[in-house]
């Protein structure tokens, strides 16, 4: 008898590893989920059982498990504890992930400096500079101390040697993307050695009880780089945002396993390194002795952090047919609503034909509603020419048919604004309690906004009506 033909039980078949869509042929993108290079190789399933292995630690009630272990340990920098809940925790790993150029070696360097100690020492790993690249960083920055430890390697068992020699209590790898493992095939970078670097490195910091700090890349759409379960694997995920062209850098927190998500920690880059700042509302502010037309003042609010920004609007007599719309700090479609509401609702019919610039300042970016107030009194103050009253601030969310309504955290920033000596504010009805000392007018709608310009400017608008009849 003929041997027997193979079965489709002993086929090999594919599978995508970040989906699960199976095939009988290997392909280089999964069609499911788009992926490059996660269709694998798997046997033929068999149905196997498990059988009870021996416990390596008995479980106990959870009143009894000692807490202490999971204590947070300051970073050396306020603003990175505040949005990882207080600290590092022992075995914590943290995934950091932000633009090129803004700023993410430079703070993690300065955080492996100020974290070292004599019983805590820090191995700091890069994997996209030579080590005397980074001692160079060091010296600008001061980042210096005999219990830093620093390594160039791109090989993950190197990492794991350099781990057994030096035992840190904190491991700072520059970037995940640049390490390899020589057991899995492929570029570094690449999502199987990113899954095999990462899921090492997190079984070492768990085992050793070492806290991880590990830098990703961003694709051009701002996303981490990398197999999502990435970040599935790790204990935080933070954001690392800011514009090149400015001095400010925003960490937000995405993820956290030990502390809240809506932290956000202020940073300021300059040529000496990157400092935390505790009050940083005077970068968004231009101090001047006199108002001066289209500007306005809002508190918006970076997690639960209030920070007074300003806003900035401009208008001049257009000499295209389509007049220019641009922004910079604010969302473009919520400018054009304003617009919108302005002419409709407020009777401003001279915005329509004029080119209009709005910015805010210190390169903070306004996306929440609670600014659309601030946002349309600063364009009506450019459009009529007047100023608005001097410590003003104005906070409250529009609505297309011009009411102002409700936002969250009122009371948290009208302390913030009433902090800085800012003694009037605009807000929506029933804000709740309100500062001593200072004066707050609850507005319902665009027009009761609209009466804090000066009156001279109010009476020219019949006589431009009867003009134009």
């Amino acid at each position: 008898m003929a041997a027997r033909t193979k079965t489709t039980k002993d086929r090999p078949s594919y599978r995508c590893t970040e989906c699960g869509w199976q095939t009988a042929k290997w392909l280089g993108r999964c069609p499911e989920c788009q992926a490059w290079g996660t269709v694998e190789e798997y046997g033929a399933p068999a149905v196997r059982t498990t059988a009870p292995g021996r416990v390596t630690t008995s479980a106990v009630p959870i009143g009894q498990v000692d807490g202490r272990q999971a204590t947070a340990r300051t970073t050396g920098v306020p603003e990175l504890d505040r949005v990882l809940g207080g600290g590092l925790v022992p075995g914590a790993v943290v995934l950091l992930a932000g633009e090129p150029g803004v700023g993410k070696s430079t703070l993690l360097l300065d955080v492996a400096a100020k974290s070292a100690s004599a019983e805590h020492r820090t191995l700091y790993v890069t994997g996209e500079e030579s080590a005397s690249q980074v001692r160079l960083r060091a010296d600008r920055i001061g980042a210096l101390h005999d219990e830093l430890y620093l390594a160039a390697e791109t090989d993950l068992a190197a990492i794991l040697g350099h781990l057994d020699e030096v035992k840190p209590s904190l491991l700072i790898l520059d970037s995940v993307q640049t390490v390899a493992s020589p057991q899995i095939e492929g570029a570094p970078g690449g999502m199987a050695q990113v899954r095999e670097v990462a899921g090492a490195l997190i079984r070492a910091s768990k085992e050793r009880g070492m806290s991880t700090l590990l830098v990703g890349h961003v694709t051009k759409d701002g996303a981490i780089a990398g197999p999502r379960l990435l970040e599935h694997l790790v204990d935080v995920v933070l954001h690392f945002e800011g514009d090149r062209h400015a001095r400010l850098r925003l960490v937000r927190g995405v993820k956290n396993r030990y502390g809240a998500t809506d932290e956000v920690g202020c940073f300021e880059l300059h040529d000496e390194g990157i400092t935390g700042l505790a009050d940083p509302s005077g970068l968004f502010l231009t101090r001047r002795d006199e108002p001066v037309p289209g500007t306005c003042l809002t508190v918006t609010l970076e997690g639960r952090r209030p920070l007074v920004a300003e806003v900035q609007a401009l208008t001049v007599d257009s000499q295209i047919p389509s007049p220019r719309r641009t922004t910079s700090g604010l969302e473009t479609s919520r400018v054009s609503m304003m617009l919108a509401v302005l002419e409709q609702r407020g009777r401003i019919s001279a915005l329509g034909k004029r080119d209009i610039y709005s910015a805010t300042v210190g390169g903070v970016k306004l996306s929440e509603p609670a600014a659309d107030l601030a946002v349309a009194l600063a364009l009506a103050s450019a459009a009529s020419d007047t100023p608005l009253p001097k410590n003003l601030v104005a906070i409250g969310e529009v609505g297309l048919a011009g009411e102002v309504r409700r936002v969250t955290g009122v009371q948290r920033r009208l302390a913030e604004a009433h902090r800085l000596g800012f003694t009037h504010a605009l807000v929506p009805t029933d804000p709740g309690k309100v500062p001593p000392g200072m004066k707050v007018l609850e507005v319902a709608d665009m027009g009761d906004a609209l009466r804090v310009l000066p009156r001279p400017r109010r009476r020219e608008a019949p006589r431009e009506a009867e003009d134009r009849r």
